[in-house]
């Protein structure tokens, strides 16, 4: 299978990066502003992966890079980026006109102009023919409308989230993790919806990224019920603190005492809560 120059490519902050071929370029660096053939025009984004050799990528037949940004090209795009409140306050006010059941997030030009996208959340489909009409006659441009949904919405207009921190899909991340809630209850969260949800509504997408950390500790920790030994003497685990790999253990004279994990050890005998026979 012949090889293709492949080079990854962001069109904004904190996006998801695109795979585009480069053999016509062969020394792009990262940093670079490229102008790339999508799926809806040309359009500028920044080189974020260096070109690599890819078999697997020749095959999918990728979009090219056409060429570098030029100096004037990447002016026009920044200066354009500086009229994309004044488009969504525009696009707010004639969904209004409208009468339309939608909630217009954020407006992105291309890089020249030549295509305006409105992002939109709505309760269900829209009729937005009209809208369309008058947006094309507002802005003398290709109007596109993108209807998004509650994480994609936090993505473009939230800012902190409930750690103080800002979002991590508005700072790094690129694609959403896919969370259940079986991950809330394997951390021993409450399964309060206010406590675990993140701005979007949803669930916090950090509950994936402990999730391995915490399936790694309940394996090598004491499980709860477990019969164990400690330097106080023998008892039950009745909790498991997996952050602080503290150990709680009523003791058989029903003192309770905090232990850590480091000091405890199955009992001769013991069994755990899933039924396995410690030796």
């Amino acid at each position: 299978m012949p090889m293709a120059l492949v080079v990854g490519v962001r069109f904004r902050p904190a996006t998801k990066i695109y795979d585009f071929s480069c053999d016509e370029i062969p020394d792009l660096t990262v940093g670079d502003w490229v102008i790339v053939e999508t799926a809806r025009g040309p359009d500028a984004g920044m080189v974020v992966v260096p070109p690599r050799q890819d078999a697997g990528q020749a095959a999918r037949e990728l979009k090219p890079v056409l060429r570098r940004a030029t100096a004037l090209e990447l002016y026009e795009m920044y200066r354009l980026r500086e009229r994309e409140p004044a488009a969504l306050q525009r696009c707010r006010e004639l969904v209004a006109e409208h009468k339309l059941p939608m909630k217009v997030l954020k407006a992105e030009y291309n890089y020249d102009g030549s295509r305006l996208v409105f992002y939109f959340t709505a309760e269900g489909r829209v009729d937005f023919r009209g809208l369309l009409h008058s947006l094309a006659r507002a802005f003398k441009t290709r109007i596109d409308l993108h209807q998004v949904g509650a994480r994609d919405e936090a993505k473009l207009t939230a800012e902190l989230g409930i750690c103080g921190r800002l979002l991590c899909c508005r700072d790094w991340l690129t694609e959403f993790n896919k969370v259940s809630i079986r991950m809330a209850k394997h951390q021993d969260l409450s399964l309060n919806p206010a406590e675990i949800s993140g701005t979007c509504g949803r669930l916090l997408c950090c509950l994936a990224y402990e999730e391995e950390y915490y399936r790694k500790m309940k394996q090598a920790l004491p499980q709860k019920n477990q019969l164990v030994e400690t330097p106080k003497g023998r008892g039950v685990v009745t909790d498991v603190n997996v952050i602080t790999e503290v150990i709680t253990v009523r003791l058989e004279d029903d003192q309770v005492v905090r232990v850590p994990a480091e000091d405890v050890r199955p009992a001769v005998g013991s069994t755990t809560a899933a039924g396995r026979r410690s030796s």
